[in-house]
């Protein structure tokens, strides 16, 4: 007669380690942006990052230097510069000639 032996799990679902959070780092290559992220958890990890290191708090922007802060990691300064606004990241004004980086940037 023969024994089977199943598989014994060696941690339960609940005890497994989680894989390690991904770096909004990864996103870059050699200081460039690859690609704007499809996902929305992870373009919002971007966004924030861009809102943190490209925009200080306490000054306003025209939109060429948003556009130029925005090109030094991609050349789709445009999207970037739409995705910060609809995220909240970045407020602006009415008329549209000024930016800045909202208050809490999540």
């Amino acid at each position: 007669m023969s024994q089977s032996i199943e598989p014994q799990p060696s941690q339960s679902a609940a005890s497994a380690p989680r894989p390690p959070r991904r770096d909004v780092l990864d996103l870059f290559s050699g200081g460039r942006l690859a690609v704007i992220p499809r996902k929305a958890a992870r373009r919002e990890q971007l966004l924030t990052h861009l809102a943190q290191t490209l925009f200080a708090a306490d000054r306003e922007y025209s939109e060429p230097e948003v556009n130029d802060a925005l090109r030094t990691v991609h050349e789709d300064c445009s999207a970037l510069r739409r995705y910060l606004v609809e995220s909240g990241r970045l407020a602006r004004t009415r008329d549209g000639r000024t930016y800045r980086r909202a208050a809490t940037t999540r």
